[in-house]
């Protein structure tokens, strides 16, 4: 589930597998499209490959519009599968840094 916290700011809970990852793709690529945002982690109680490949698709929408997307607060599940794949570079640090 995404949830706007405040301006520029949302969180992510719940379980993030493929179909709830399917279901986000639309809401979160479009958000992030339209402005910078720092996007809270902590509330995903699990995550499987879908999740990664979610939060890559947000980034590249992200950067494709010229806005930033921020990832915040790992949960250990999330942060194990990004080591795995290798992906820790490309999904910590904000783009145009």
């Amino acid at each position: 589930m995404f949830e706007e916290t405040a301006s520029g700011q949302g969180r992510l809970s719940g379980k993030l597998d493929m179909n709830s990852s399917a279901d986000l793709l639309a809401t979160l690529t479009a958000r992030v499209a339209r402005a910078p945002l720092q996007l809270d982690l902590s509330g995903i109680s699990e995550a499987d490959s879908s999740a990664v490949a979610l939060l890559l698709a947000c980034r590249r929408a992200a950067e494709q519009a010229g806005q930033t997307l921020q990832l915040q607060n790992w949960p250990s599940r999330l942060s194990d599968l990004v080591e795995l794949y290798a992906l820790r570079e490309l999904l910590s640090s904000p783009q145009g840094e």
